[in-house]
């Protein structure tokens, strides 16, 4: 296997064992790795994404012994499946030792792997399988849709509104932080021409926009909650402007006279 320059020492030790036992069981016939492996942009600190290739007659056999399969490795030390991110398809595992490692599996059917958000890498497969797989579609990372956006961002606006008027103050810090993740930085990253991941390393990609998007982060406490939820706007409509949609300004204006009524 040729590996990334930057996969440090522990991971490829980890990753080494388990692509070891997986190309050892008749039913799985790849092994992939993705994010910031197939990115070449590895620390100390990252995962180990893995894409399990399986037979399709296979499959659904293979998901029900998953849990079977991963406690072959010795070091693996909890585990659980990804249902909490709509992917059942998912186990979520931590592998223990002097460097405790974050490990995800994910377990295709073989023509499913096509599917996928990055240029996924090949670890090891049976003939030439995945990469077959991998040449019938190009990666597609999910885009955020402007107008999908702007036909929520003022119901969205009024509802944190309503929270700190009420004094839920704890919920209407999760809001803004769900607006943050689904809607501004996305649409932020997108018109920059970058991968739109939502927050993840938001500071180092784009240190400008994530200086006006710390302004976002309040305490709780009215006043700053509303000073948050204020510049999510400012930051929205800077955004707006360069997107070809239509725009509600009717929800727009309702919205802001209702954010000004709870002052």
């Amino acid at each position: 296997m040729k590996f990334p320059k930057s996969l440090p020492t522990c991971h490829q030790a980890v990753l080494e064992r388990i692509v070891a036992l997986l190309s050892k069981d008749p039913r799985i016939c790849g092994v992939g790795c993705s994010g910031s492996y197939a990115s070449d942009s590895m620390d100390e600190f990252s995962d180990l994404d893995f894409v399990i290739a399986v037979e399709p007659k296979h499959h659904e056999e293979v998901m029900a012994q998953r849990f079977e399969i991963l406690n072959q490795f010795e070091d693996l030390v909890a585990a659980f499946t990804g249902e909490h991110v709509g992917e059942p398809r998912l186990v979520v595992s931590l592998f223990g030792g002097t460097n405790p490692i974050h490990v995800d599996f994910k377990f295709v059917a073989l023509p499913d792997a096509a599917q996928r958000v990055d240029d996924t890498q090949i670890l090891w497969q049976r003939g030439s399988c995945l990469h077959d797989a991998f040449a019938s579609k190009e990666p597609q990372y999910p885009q955020p849709d402007a107008q999908w956006i702007e036909d929520r961002m003022w119901i969205w606006v009024h509802y944190a509104a309503t929270k700190i008027a009420r004094g839920e103050l704890f919920e209407t810090l999760e809001f803004i932080s769900f607006l943050r993740i689904t809607a501004l930085s996305p649409l932020a990253l997108q018109q920059a021409g970058l991968t739109p991941s939502g927050v993840r390393t938001l500071e180092k990609r784009l240190p400008e926009f994530a200086s006006k998007l710390a302004k976002t982060v309040a305490v709780l406490e009215k006043g700053s909650l509303i000073a948050a939820l204020e510049q999510c706007v400012v930051i929205y409509l800077e955004m707006r402007v360069k997107e070809n949609i239509t725009k509600n300004e009717e929800a727009k204006q309702v919205a802001m006279a209702y954010l000004e009524t709870i002052k």
